[in-house]
């Protein structure tokens, strides 16, 4: 069964009939060619699969396609403007805050849903804003490290 949907990404609309079954994930991975969205356990326990869909995280491997008919979505293509990096992106490459990068597109999303909601947060708030996301390459401090000095270029 096929349906209709409507949705915003990355400030383009697209309109777009897919499997009633299809997961976000793969409709911006395969229809909309947004591979920057990883796919890693396909349970939502790793986080690679963040993006924010209304303004709010959301684990697109848990969620289909259908549900986010009507709703604008952020994938970590979106957060550079005009070809260059945003201050959260300079910040992880000048802080060595990733290493593989396949957990980066979903710790970008779920910093810049914490910056936006939380402008300055300190460690305690950043690790728990990360709590939810797996990296198996960096220990965490430089990602940590890097959205501490993200909150600092944006205050300055």
């Amino acid at each position: 069964m096929r349906y209709e949907i409507r949705v915003k990404v990355n400030g383009v609309e697209y309109r777009r009939e897919v499997e009633v079954r299809k997961l976000l994930s793969d409709f911006l991975r395969e229809d909309l060619n947004l591979t920057g969205t990883h796919v890693g356990c396909e349970h939502g326990r790793c986080g690679s699969c963040t993006v924010l869909m209304n303004n709010q995280t959301v684990r697109s491997c848990l969620m289909f396609a259908v549900q986010a008919n009507n709703a604008e979505i952020v994938t970590v293509e979106g957060l550079a403007h005009d070809g260059r990096m945003n201050a959260l992106q300079k910040a992880f490459k000048d802080n060595l805050g990733l290493q593989c990068g396949f957990c980066t597109p979903g710790m970008l999303i779920a910093a810049t849903e914490l910056l936006r909601e939380t402008p300055g947060p300190n460690e305690e708030q950043i690790k728990a804003a990360l709590s939810g996301l797996l990296c198996r390459c960096t220990g965490y401090q430089q990602i940590i490290r890097a959205v501490s000095a993200a909150a600092e270029s944006v205050r300055d």
